[in-house]
């Protein structure tokens, strides 16, 4: 086993985006102005189910926490994309690129852990309604939370340990704007099939079983839906579950690409396009898709606003 060797490496360099001077600035506008839209929106989110006692329920307990999650990993990458766009030196230290992945994996696993969670929220919701306060109690949800930070710890203790125990002896360019573990992967100067090995089994624990158990709770959901006898009330209940599935699929989809595959050889543009996808573009929907169409959300919002009526 090869010990921990920074010695040869003491810090990376993350090329990012090509660099041009003519549409650097145009970048960091508009990367600027989705950071700062997404601290905003999901900052308002927390506040309105703060503030709101009718939104105090599990469902909306869930969000706050997702959208807490979504500003904690989007702050630990995009805040230093913004300065490497316009610096010329791009270097991060390897202590703080070890911090960095560590950080958004502890993010992501837990958010998509979240994910589960909330599926199994809908499901009592729907499946046990009469009994869902008493389920879904708030010490329950506490716990469920917990144990999505857990699995996030874990996970991305497991992620980070095996792509950093690595010898790295040059070259030290980063093929990304981050430090993410395949992109990582590639400049070390030892065999990297152990690490593939670890990461599918560990990509698969944080990424498939969730995944799967979300696809087995809906199932069960939809069962339930299709005994409903109004259609009126089957699409009110297929309406609650819309948003999560949306949330989800974008999640989903480019994370099983990346990390249960981080041995391909696939082009760094479409990986770097992909995190961009579930780093950026993600946290910014996420709170659109769970207010845009919420009546309660939209009445909490008037209310803030002081143009809202009183609970009926």
């Amino acid at each position: 086993m090869q010990e921990l060797n920074h010695s040869a490496v003491t810090e990376f360099i993350l090329l990012g985006f090509a660099s041009n001077p003519r549409t650097n600035p145009l970048l960091f506008t508009f990367f600027l102005v989705f950071y700062l839209l997404i601290l905003v929106s999901n900052s308002l989110l927390i506040t309105l189910i703060h503030q709101d006692t009718r939104l105090h329920t599990p469902m909306y307990f869930f969000i706050s926490v997702l959208s807490m999650l979504d500003m904690c990993y989007t702050t630990t990458t995009v805040p230093q994309m913004l300065v490497h766009i316009l610096s010329k030196k791009r270097a991060i230290s390897f202590a703080r690129c070890v911090a960095q992945m560590y950080i958004f994996l502890f993010c992501g696993i837990t958010e998509y852990w979240l994910f589960t969670i909330m599926s199994v929220d809908r499901y009592v919701a729907i499946c046990h309604h009469l009994r869902y306060k008493v389920i879904m109690s708030p010490w329950v949800c506490l716990l469920m939370v917990g144990i999505c930070a857990a699995y996030g710890v874990v996970g991305g203790l497991s992620y980070t340990f095996f792509a950093m125990r690595l010898s790295y002896c040059g070259p030290n360019e980063i093929d990304h704007y981050f430090c993410e573990v395949p992109a990582v992967l590639k400049l070390a100067c030892a065999d990297t099939s152990l690490n593939d090995l670890v990461d599918f089994i560990t990509g698969f624990n944080v990424i498939v079983v969730p995944l799967s158990l979300i696809v087995l709770v809906y199932v069960n959901i939809f069962a339930t839906i299709m005994k409903i006898c109004s259609a009126q009330g089957r699409i009110k209940a297929f309406s609650t579950c819309t948003s999560h599935i949306t949330v989800v699929t974008m999640f989903a989809i480019p994370c099983i690409i990346t990390y249960m595959s981080p041995g391909s050889d696939s082009l760094s543009n479409s990986g770097k396009k992909m995190a961009l996808f579930y780093n950026i573009a993600t946290a910014f929907l996420n709170p659109v898709i769970y207010s845009l169409r919420n009546k309660d959300v939209k009445n909490a919002f008037l209310k803030l606003m002081g143009r809202g009526r009183a609970p009926e």
